[in-house]
């Protein structure tokens, strides 16, 4: 067994590629969502997350 695998060369690698700030909208779950089911084949996933009195919508690459 090898102990000196570096973390962030295992399969499965998730690299957020960029975050936007935006209003909170009670239905922008659905977009996500809606990408995360539709783009997935093109190693993209969509996160969602609320801040104070915004939300802020983030794009990774999965490897």
């Amino acid at each position: 067994m090898n102990d000196n695998i570096n973390p962030s060369d295992r399969p499965g690698k998730i690299e957020l590629i960029a975050s936007q700030r935006v209003s909170i909208n009670g239905e922008l779950y659905k977009v996500v969502d809606f990408l995360n089911k539709n783009l997935k084949e093109y190693r993209l996933m969509f996160g969602l997350t609320k801040k104070e009195d915004k939300m802020v919508i983030s794009v990774y690459e999965v490897e």
